[in-house]
């Protein structure tokens, strides 16, 4: 078995193919190059709350008009280097979290997060022109759902025994990103790809959800797409060395010397991976 696509096969001594081993798996999703998707920027979306004692006020006050609040967000897949790759948000150099937000009370699930997609990654008015500006998005399957039993920070892949009334559920869907997409990113917000091997088992840089993503996509098998369309690599994907290695890259906003620090792991040490990662 070999990741090689067969088509790209090159070698005179070709892998020995076990019988198939992909019973009971979901369909074979399509990952596309991150060089086919535009990025830009649009104007600052500023926090809703100065700090993270007002966002849960917040939500206890959202919690007595309406109930549970919702929230949703999407894991954007698309690939580098044959390497699958996830695009998320960076806030004040400080911490991570995917596209999305909570719904409003009056809200229906799906259109609800596409309406709160578009108002994160969207782009505004004329800004840009041509195939992939206003499609429709995607939502694939639900991957997790976490649950917040209280007014505070902790969300836990599960419902605790002793709790019947949960404040929050947040809902992580998989987004099928299609051939090629036009997307902009607040200024204030900084719009990377960051490679599955970055996120695995790094709770201290992204936390318990962001880090718990590779897991999530495991159930999956990838073909990997060149800018041509052609398949170049399957499941399972191997990772490229020397210059060609992925690495965490800056889409939208920030500068290249931010990029660099980024690279190299340097950037964001104070608030990544804490409870605040799991505040809406």
């Amino acid at each position: 078995m070999s990741t090689v696509a067969g088509a790209s096969l090159q070698t005179s001594y070709p892998p020995t193919l076990p019988n198939a081993f992909n019973a009971n798996q979901p369909k074979t999703i399509r990952l596309y190059p991150l060089s086919n998707y535009t990025f830009g920027t649009k104007e600052n979306q500023p926090e809703e709350d100065p700090s993270v004692l007002a966002r849960l006020k917040r939500l206890e006050e959202h919690y007595e008009q309406y109930g549970m609040r919702r929230t949703c967000e999407g894991v954007l897949v698309c690939h580098e280097h044959n390497h699958p790759h996830i695009l998320m948000l960076q806030i004040a150099n400080a911490f991570f979290k995917l596209p999305g937000d909570y719904l409003h009370h009056t809200d229906e699930e799906i259109d609800g997060f596409k309406n709160r997609l578009n108002e994160r990654l969207a782009p505004v008015g004329t800004q840009f022109s041509g195939e992939g500006v206003n499609d429709e998005w995607e939502i694939g399957d639900t991957l997790a759902q976490w649950w917040r039993p209280n007014f505070e920070t902790f969300m836990y892949p599960f419902i605790p025994a002793h709790v019947t009334r949960p404040k929050e559920c947040k809902k992580l869907y998989f987004i099928q990103l299609p051939r090629s997409k036009v997307l902009s990113v607040p200024k204030n917000m900084k719009l990377l790809a960051v490679p599955l091997f970055e996120l695995y088992d790094n709770t201290a840089r992204y936390g318990p959800q962001l880090s718990a993503i590779p897991h999530l996509l495991s159930r999956y098998n990838f073909e990997f797409v060149d800018e041509n369309g052609n398949v170049v690599a399957v499941t399972p994907g191997g990772t490229p060395e020397g210059e060609n290695a992925p690495k965490t890259k800056v889409l939208a906003g920030g500068d290249e010397d931010e990029e660099q620090k980024i690279g190299n792991g340097e950037a964001g040490d104070a608030m990544e991976g804490t409870g605040e990662n799991g505040v809406a």
